[in-house]
């Protein structure tokens, strides 16, 4: 592609940076409001799929449009997501039941899905040179960054001051600025001379049916979901599995190719991928609750004590951008990023409410170090090793593998979390002859409910029990559990040492590699 002034690309990224500020708002924002949807819709039976509606569409949508940005070129597929998006944005906020905005968050989800599986393959097609799109990853992380530490406070600030509405019409004219700039600047770029190939339709199906089975399984895992649902659900994920392994052996232009997935090179970026999601989730989840229902903090003072994560994920990015592109073996920062996340997830395990606030703070900051240290690698590490004509299935196949990392990470540390806070919380009642209240307190919901905590209080005590033995005894079952769920963070951040000695050597001071080089074709407009 032929160099394009300066001007023209900072104009296409803060299109792009738009894009992820909407994405990444979303993800933060919306949870702020829930309490309030639901007490004017109602419909709390519907509470946890305005979450995963989202995401079930979202996670289907990433490695299809992948590869369909590689085979027509990435501009098109990036203003039907923005406007797509943009518009379920709209009638989330024109809701009138939970039903309806559980669909509107399904189709908000496919936009937000494209959105990630397109905007950041986008990066190298702009920057070919490594170190130049190492700096602009960056401020993609910066803007991801941001919007992630703003969304809860700006979600509350929202919806006390302008109505829950607000909070998804506030993506308008973000997606009407990003329309702007994209489609004006953002050049249409294919990395290949021939004609695109027919689409694979029945791989598609297939990779929506299997991860559509999986994302349920993990949802529905921790509820009472009947068994035989569970199995049932298990059983196609595995059956599109079989059939999509089968299938994309055979098929001439398959949506997903395996040779990435078995690539020595890549997989273990992939599984790195896949890791990372489950650990990172499994603590920007489970933190807060801890601050909230285990010490008793209140929503701002929780929100202060997670808020340095979201904030040295920005600090890590730009730190690392200043220093891999300098190093012979840059690869090597992994091990950094990788030590730095496992001190956190480790102090975490540790904390209890009578810690310092300045400790935990530390605790955060260094997590949030090594996730700024680790995320903006395997990306760039991933595009550097990828074929140039699979560039966009290659990302986006990253971001899908962070996303099914983070499904198992919440669905499974809750699990254990749920189990293991009950076992304790029976122990206690029992120790104090108080069983008759365990319906109240069988799940932590209770304690970061203030006015629920102020009425079963003063309920106890009009009975002459011991109410603040019973709530701390409570507070320390949580703390507890979340500890037990960070010891399998910390774990599994110690076997990943064993993957980051798979990922091969990467020079980001030369040219692409010969493989990818001969892959390559020369772009088209």
């Amino acid at each position: 592609m032929p160099a394009r002034p300066l001007r023209q690309n900072l104009l296409a990224m803060a299109g792009l940076c738009l894009v992820l500020i909407l994405v990444a708002l979303d993800q933060t924002i919306v949870s702020t409001a829930l309490p309030t949807i639901v007490a004017e819709l109602h419909g709390f039976d519907l509470y946890a799929w305005v979450g995963t509606a989202y995401l079930l569409t979202s996670i289907v949508t990433v490695p299809i449009f992948g590869k369909l940005g590689d085979e027509y070129g990435r501009k098109p597929f990036v203003l039907v997501a923005i406007a797509v998006f943009t518009l379920a944005s709209m009638l989330c906020g024109l809701s009138q039941s939970m039903f309806q905005l559980v669909l509107a968050r399904g189709l908000q989800g496919i936009g937000g899905g494209m959105l990630v599986a397109t905007t950041f393959a986008c990066i190298p097609d702009l920057f070919p040179e490594p170190a130049m799109r190492l700096r602009w990853q960056v401020l993609f992380s910066a803007s991801f960054g941001v919007a992630n530490a703003l969304g809860p406070s700006l979600g509350g600030f929202a919806t006390e001051h302008w109505g829950w509405r607000s909070v998804f019409f506030l993506n308008l004219p973000v997606g009407l600025a990003s329309i702007y700039f994209v489609g004006r600047h953002l050049p249409l770029i294919r990395h290949g001379t021939r004609a695109p190939g027919a689409i694979d339709w029945a791989g598609a199906a297939l990779v929506a049916l299997c991860l559509g089975s999986l994302q349920l399984l993990v949802e529905w895992w921790p509820t009472a979901t009947p068994r035989t649902t569970l199995l049932a659900l298990g059983l196609c994920c595995l059956a599109a599995l079989s059939g999509l392994l089968w299938w994309e052996r055979r098929s001439a232009n398959p949506v997903l190719p395996l040779g990435l997935m078995t690539d020595p090179r890549i997989a273990p970026l992939m599984l790195l991928s896949l890791a990372m999601g489950f650990c990172m989730f499994a603590v920007m989840y489970y933190a807060p609750l801890m601050f909230q229902g285990g010490f008793g903090l209140s929503p701002s003072a929780a929100g202060m004590l997670v808020t340095p994560l979201a904030v040295f994920i920005t600090v890590g990015s730009i730190t690392n951008g200043r220093i891999v592109t300098r190093l012979a073996h840059p690869h090597r920062m992994l091990y950094v990023g990788v030590g730095l996340f496992w001190l956190g997830a480790l102090g975490l395990t540790q904390v209890r409410a009578a810690t310092s606030h300045a400790v935990v703070t530390a605790v955060m900051i260094c997590g949030g170090l090594g996730l700024g240290m680790l995320l903006p690698n395997l990306t760039l590490f991933t595009q550097q090793l990828a074929a140039r004509t699979q560039l966009g299935v290659a990302t986006a196949m990253l971001q899908a593998t962070r996303m099914i990392g983070g499904m198992l990470g919440t669905a499974l540390v809750g699990t254990l979390v749920s189990h293991r806070y009950a076992a304790d919380v029976r122990v206690a009642l029992r120790a104090q002859h108080a069983e008759t209240v365990a319906s109240a307190l069988d799940n932590p919901r209770l304690l970061v409910d203030p006015a629920g905590l102020t009425t079963f209080t003063h309920t106890l005590q009009q009975a002459g029990q011991d109410a603040a033995s019973l709530v701390a005894g409570a507070r320390t079952a949580l703390v507890d559990a979340i500890h037990q769920g960070q010891w399998c963070v910390v774990l599994l951040m110690a076997l990943m040492v064993w993957l980051v000695r798979r990922v091969p050597a990467v020079s980001l001071r030369a040219q692409p590699s010969a493989t990818s080089l001969s892959d390559a074709q020369a772009p088209t407009h």
